[in-house]
């Protein structure tokens, strides 16, 4: 499946707000978005003028895309299945985002990134309940139960990175962590509050999609 390859804090000082892109280095004072916080470009610096709502959808749209790392193509299609299944389309979309196996895994704390997530369900480290799941935006339910191949807990990756961090890992209340067992369950369904995402967002997004 294609991805966006390209610089991750060129997205986030487009936008104009941290997503954590990078994981740790996001924290870093050596992050571009600590010394450049304005759009890249040469007029970047330059007072723009006040967004139209339009323009304000949009930002919203490509703040929540980039935050799951999804092209577009993909994020309009759950988007619009959320809109057509009637209900509340906004926390309809977010349950699902939320669901995303490598949302999951770094809600969980096996990642510390999204992207970082998605790489060791592309490299086959994953299982869910039981079965391995190389699909990155595969749905999780309600009482799944994910954990690491037993052949790739020797890694270093799994035997000595993963452990610094995983200890003081402090999963959303929908997921339980098991740092020694590395293993995550699904205990119950995500919330707006759960996803730490504005419900303002969320609300543009479903406008900018419906027009």
């Amino acid at each position: 499946m294609a991805r966006y390859t390209g610089p991750r804090e060129r997205i986030e000082r487009r936008i104009g707000v941290k997503l954590g892109l990078k994981g740790e280095r996001s924290l870093s004072p050596k992050s571009a978005t600590i010394k450049r916080m304005y759009p890249p470009g040469q007029h970047g610096k330059k007072f723009g003028r006040r967004p139209s709502e339009y323009a304000s959808q949009l930002r919203s749209k490509q703040k929540v895309r980039n935050i799951y790392r999804m092209l577009e193509k993909q994020f309009k299609n759950w988007t619009m299945a959320a809109i057509t299944t009637g209900g509340d389309a906004s926390r309809a979309l977010v349950r699902r985002l939320e669901r995303r196996l490598d949302n999951v895994l770094y809600r969980g704390g096996f990642g510390q990134s999204r992207d970082q997530a998605r790489q060791l369900i592309n490299h086959g480290h994953i299982l869910v309940n039981g079965r391995k799941l190389s699909i990155p935006s595969a749905e999780i339910s309600q009482n799944d139960v994910i954990t690491v191949k037993e052949s790739s807990k020797k890694s270093p990756f799994f035997s000595s990175l993963a452990p610094q961090w995983l200890k003081k890992q402090q999963p959303p209340a929908w997921l339980a962590l098991d740092p020694d067992a590395l293993q995550i369950t699904v205990q119950a369904l995500p919330t707006m509050e759960d996803s730490g995402l504005e419900p303002s967002d969320v609300a543009s997004i479903i406008e900018y999609y419906s027009r």
